[in-house]
């Protein structure tokens, strides 16, 4: 992606387990889009060309938005430990923030849990800043989203409003299993490119009124 995309890209920063990706990512990803802007992920390059961790410092340098969803907290079904992907990855993105320069004074982030005040519990060194609750619903995610991205638009911008972009995204969460079949892929298990072009893909097919 070229550098001067930076103030359209969005680094997300989500779990990526099989019942979050079938729900909250997707309709995440495809509010993102809809709202005009891009996602980004370290899922992206998934190659052994360089560390992952080098892939996310780079992905976090080129994106001014990053969303951060630290709602899942709890042990992994087979190794018994929790992951803590989610804020190690929040924590890249608040310092970029701090002590970058230039343009990387102007990152701004939106911190997702499933309840408000929830991570008081187990992330307290971030109490002051804004956690927005989803409570693990769709519509709840796609209002956060949308609403937190129109807070940063110029006066006299406005988004489409968090309902269009609900019976838009629902009309595309139907229509997806399909294509993906269509592409030989599986419909459960797409990972963030097939997501992220299904959902760009669609939107320049379907192109708001």
């Amino acid at each position: 992606m070229a550098s001067d995309d930076y103030e359209l890209s969005v680094f997300v920063n989500c779990p990526f387990d099989r019942k979050y990706k079938s729900t909250l990512f997707p309709a995440i990803l495809f509010t993102i889009y809809d709202c005009g802007l891009k996602a980004r992920s370290a899922l992206e390059a998934d190659t052994a060309t360089s560390g992952r961790l080098e892939k996310i410092f780079a992905i976090v340098k080129s994106s001014k938005y990053g969303i951060h969803d630290i709602s899942r907290t709890g042990l992994d079904r087979e190794t018994r430990l929790p992951r803590f992907n989610m804020p190690f990855e929040l924590g890249i993105f608040l310092a970029a923030q701090k002590y970058g320069a230039g343009r990387q004074k102007e990152k701004i982030c939106l911190i997702l849990d499933k309840e408000g005040y929830r991570y008081h519990k187990f992330i307290s060194d971030i109490k002051g800043l804004d956690i927005s609750a989803h409570y693990n619903k769709i519509d709840s995610a796609i209002r956060r989203v949308r609403d937190w991205l129109n807070d940063d638009k110029p006066q006299g911008v406005m988004l489409p409003g968090h309902i269009r972009i609900s019976n838009r995204y629902e009309t595309f969460r139907r229509q997806l299993p399909r294509a993906a079949k269509k592409a030989g892929l599986d419909p459960t298990d797409l990972r963030f490119n097939d997501i992220a072009n299904f959902v760009s893909k669609w939107i320049e097919l379907n192109p708001k009124d």
